[in-house]
């Protein structure tokens, strides 16, 4: 059952590198490893979370992945870090590079302000 729709609490920018490994396997074998050795670990440590890729490899030599996290509280980002933890994909398939976590508008929910976004068109 998909689960209900949530507003993030944190999200956390996760810098990787892909390591020999990883790179060693077909496109298909990557695909099937993060289908049996990854996304199960996540749904069976954690709820509350939701992610975003992006490949960087083009643009950067020490990271080739931005992997961003979306977490309904800390303690759903914490377990998702644990789970991660327990797969081929830490330090096997990709080395973290840094972890960059924060609120998104933390400043104008502190001091409750309005928020400021840039949108152009």
């Amino acid at each position: 059952m998909p689960e209900e729709p949530f507003e993030a609490t944190v999200t956390a920018f996760m810098l990787v590198k892909t390591t020999p490994e990883w790179l060693g396997l077909s496109v298909e074998q990557r695909v099937e490893a993060f289908k049996t050795k990854v996304l199960p670990e996540i749904t069976k440590r954690t709820n509350g979370v939701r992610s975003r890729f992006y490949d960087t490899e083009f643009y950067s030599a020490r990271v080739t992945d931005v992997w961003v996290w979306e977490a309904r509280d800390h303690q759903a980002y914490q377990l998702l870090v644990d789970a991660l933890r327990e797969t081929p994909f830490w330090d096997r398939y990709f080395d973290v590079v840094e972890l960059l976590v924060g609120v998104e508008n933390g400043y104008a929910k502190n001091y409750d302000l309005d928020t400021f976004a840039t949108v152009t068109t």
